[in-house]
């Protein structure tokens, strides 16, 4: 892997559960680091325990709420100053309720967070990195990406965006001749604060509600794997719990005759 020296890694929703534990994965490797999140305790929290083992990383911190769009912008205008090769959006949230009982309002920001966070800072991140040898982007999903689950209709649509999005993005990249590979992590359950979130509960006993799950440890040395790879998708079995790393899953159309044909702006004619 080529890596510029000094190089960060932007990792987004750090402050806890699978953010927070590839923050510390990738600081093992010596890796400076962007963490963000909106909240600042645990961000500096996290920052302390990073620097205590290693000391010459720099960390820096950008406590913010990615749910509103003019701080999604301000965000990423913020770190022009530093020279980024791997941006991982993992900041998201779920829902578990009925569409027809759903909070709309809690609807409304996990989609802001969830999808248009997600879509504006990977373009900006494309637009400026694409062509720089060793970036990855690497976006989180989730098996529900992939499979539709009851009582979280909602959220596995978000997903499945998120999934389609960056399988097509990757496919791009490389028709394009692109440097950069976009990547997408999709976990099963995960003991995170996703399930009191998304059950608008105090408390979440994962063993109860799920039988089997990962812990976050696990999930950041899966999504290490996926970096190391020269695979798309890095994706936990949502029956067995095993973890693969594979191809694209979603069919793409590339050569397909009946795609619009390319047309000139007035630029280039």
């Amino acid at each position: 892997m080529v890596q510029k020296k000094g190089a960060y890694t932007v990792i987004t929703g750090a402050s806890s559960g699978i953010g927070y534990e590839t923050a510390r994965a990738f600081a093992a490797r010596g890796r400076n680091l962007v963490v963000a999140a909106r909240r600042q305790d645990n961000l500096e929290a996290l920052k302390k325990d990073i620097l205590s083992n290693n000391p010459e990383l720099d960390v820096v911190v950008r406590a913010t709420d990615l749910s509103v769009m003019e701080n999604v912008y301000q965000f990423y205008e913020s770190l022009k100053e530093y020279p980024l090769d791997t941006w991982i959006n993992n900041a998201g949230f779920g829902n578990y309720d009925s569409v027809a009982h759903q909070d709309l309002r809690k609807i409304e920001s996990m989609l802001h967070l969830n999808v248009e966070a997600l879509t504006i800072l990977s373009s900006l991140f494309v637009r400026d990195y694409k062509d720089i040898e060793g970036t990855q982007l690497i976006n989180i999903s989730s098996c529900g990406g992939y499979t539709i689950v009851p009582t979280a209709v909602t959220y596995c649509a978000a997903k499945f965006y998120v999934s389609t999005f960056t399988e097509g993005l990757a496919r791009e990249l490389e028709e394009a001749g692109a440097k950069m590979r976009a990547k997408v992590l999709a976990p099963a359950a995960t003991k995170t604060e996703f399930g009191k979130v998304a059950n608008n509960v105090c408390e979440c006993d994962y063993d109860r509600l799920f039988g089997t799950c990962h812990t976050s440890r696990q999930m950041a040395a899966f999504l290490l794997e996926l970096y190391d790879s020269d695979q798309v998708v890095g994706a936990v079995d949502r029956e067995t719990f095993e973890f693969r790393l594979c191809g694209p899953r979603f069919d793409y159309a590339g050569n397909s005759r009946h795609n619009q044909k390319a047309v000139k702006s007035q630029a280039e004619s």
